[in-house]
């Protein structure tokens, strides 16, 4: 959606994206959450159920009982890493606790076709989740939906995009055909058939661009290519929910963010032969993600309602299906977003829809997330406004494991004798730099045994694109770039003291840089340390 990606990425965020900073939860790791009391009884968590839909609600398929998806998105699985991201400083386990704790039910679980693929996933710190030693992103994901079981969450997963280097406006590529998407959906059905954990898949994540809604053309008819998908998927496992975004333009050529455009359900819903499945997410974000003019109205927030009941919430109050708002996040820094989540959070539970807050991950770039820097601090304020629609439960929070012998070798940053490593001093410093009117900060936002992460805040000049932009900085004793996103990186003169990175914008780390436009982009340094203090250079033009 427009600007909004995961530093890592999305998100994100991604696009996405959203998002990448991480910390020493291992510091922390035998302490309680401060709001947990007694201990999480996992294996006495009930079993899931499989769902359905009935009119507007989500419910029981077994018992008619109305279930609220309140979830939220745990992305990496998705990027470079093709893991949750954090698993360098906190565990499967105790994530899901804090999930769980905060008051969620669900976890919308990003994912790529490439990570799929893949043999391994790295970043992961296998001294405090030994288990994930050598683990295929197949694997991995096996453990995060047992994981969730143990925590009576549920799994949703979400084709985030086709491949780690950036979303798709449409939900095919080049590389990545129709065919080979819903061949992978089927894939991860049948490996999911029998756990009811996995409640559902959302399909393709925020179609736009040339994606229409009904209009005919198979190249770019999501409406069409979401019943295809779905009736593919039915065919292997017919008790999940199909999760169907909107798109970025309506039929009368108005604009709204990626995925979030769902006018055209009411005379071309998608109906797909095994009835009472399908489940409607737009996204929507605050001012501080991408501008919309809804956001200039004297009206304001006011005129919110209306513009939701308008591009999505019909479908609820209509009773034609349940809507389930698929994102929505903030760093909650300003006025403007506090009264747009304020006005949401109403709407929400007004209607009583289904909903996944943008993101658990502390580093996606433009939203931020539900835990700070150090994976394990809870941002409270944000929480607070949850509060009417998210209920915390006293879940404990488990120990890591401790290392009993060496581990395992595999390509993740690995910690060289403990758990419990001492803060590395550059983490929190930043250096700025600015090129042709485009200026630049970095910023070491966590750091662990063998490496460390940079997030790179770009900015376009007011009245003009950046075409292009390259920054770079010194990095004693850097050995390898482990993964980037929007933008290039490579390092030169490895292993010495005048290593040095660099790096370019690309996709969306250069595409969104239209006059006055911002990106947030990072990167992951193995490294015995960061730069301590880092000096940033940029060239831009």
């Amino acid at each position: 959606m427009f600007s909004r990606r995961p530093a890592a990425i999305d998100g994100g965020i991604y696009d996405m994206w959203r998002r990448l900073l991480a910390g020493f939860a291992a510091l922390l790791l035998a302490v309680t959450v401060s709001v947990v009391a007694s201990p999480a009884p996992a294996a006495e968590a009930a079993a899931p159920a499989w769902l359905k839909t009935k009119g507007s609600k989500i419910v029981s398929a077994t018992t008619g009982a109305t279930f609220t998806i309140k979830a939220t998105s745990w992305f990496g699985m998705e990027t470079d890493t093709c893991a949750p991201h954090g698993l360098w400083s906190i565990t499967v386990d105790q994530g899901m606790a804090q999930i769980a704790g905060m008051g969620f039910n669900t976890i919308r679980l990003p994912f790529s076709n490439e990570c799929l693929a893949k043999r391994t996933s790295n970043s992961i710190n296998t001294a405090i989740n030994p288990t994930l030693a050598g683990k295929s992103p197949l694997q991995v994901m096996d453990a995060v939906v047992a994981s969730a079981r143990k925590y009576g969450i549920r799994i949703i997963l979400d084709r985030h995009r086709p491949d780690s280097a950036a979303q798709s406006e449409l939900w095919y590529t080049k590389q990545y055909p129709e065919a080979r998407w819903i061949a992978d959906w089927k894939k991860l059905a049948k490996r999911y058939q029998k756990n009811a954990t996995v409640i559902g898949v959302d399909l393709h994540n925020e179609p736009r661009g040339k994606a229409c809604w009904g209009c005919g053309e198979r190249a770019r008819d999501w409406r069409a290519a979401a019943t295809r998908a779905g009736n593919a998927i039915h065919k292997v496992n017919a008790r999940l929910l199909i999760i169907v975004e909107g798109v970025q333009y309506e039929q009368d050529g108005s604009v709204t963010w990626w995925g979030g455009g769902l006018r055209g359900v009411a005379k071309k819903p998608v109906s797909l032969t095994v009835k009472n499945r399908v489940v409607y997410s737009p996204h929507e974000y605050p001012l501080s993600v991408a501008y919309q003019p809804w956001f200039s109205a004297k009206n304001y927030p006011n005129n919110l309602t209306a513009i939701w009941e308008r591009n999505w919430g019909y479908i609820a109050t209509k009773n034609i299906a349940p809507v389930f708002i698929g994102e929505f996040g903030t760093k909650l820094e300003t006025s403007s977003d506090k009264k747009w989540l304020a006005k949401l959070t109403s709407y929400i539970k007004t209607k009583r829809m289904s909903w996944a807050y943008w993101s658990f991950n502390p580093n996606s770039g433009d939203t931020g997330g539900l835990l700070k820097d150090d994976w394990y601090t809870r941002q409270k304020a944000k929480l607070t406004a949850l509060k009417p629609i998210l209920t915390p439960k006293k879940v404990a929070y488990p120990p890591a494991p401790k290392p009993t012998t060496p581990p395992q070798p595999t390509p993740t940053p690995q910690p060289s004798s403990s758990a419990q490593p001492s803060p590395d001093p550059s983490v929190g410093k930043s250096s700025s730099s600015s090129s042709n009117g485009t200026s630049a900060t970095m910023t070491i936002t966590s750091a662990w045994p063998g490496a460390y992460q940079v997030g790179l805040t770009v900015k376009a000049p007011a009245k003009a694109a950046t075409k292009s932009w390259r920054a770079s900085w010194v990095s004693p004793g850097a050995t390898s770039i482990d993964s980037a996103w929007g933008m290039d990186c490579t390092l030169t003169n490895a292993a010495k003291t005048t290593a040095k990175v660099t790096c370019a914008g690309k996709n969306w780390g250069l595409d969104n840089l239209t006059p006055g436009g911002r990106v947030d982009v990072g990167v992951i340094v193995k490294a015995p340390k960061g730069p301590n203090p880092p000096k940033l250079s940029l060239a831009a033009s």
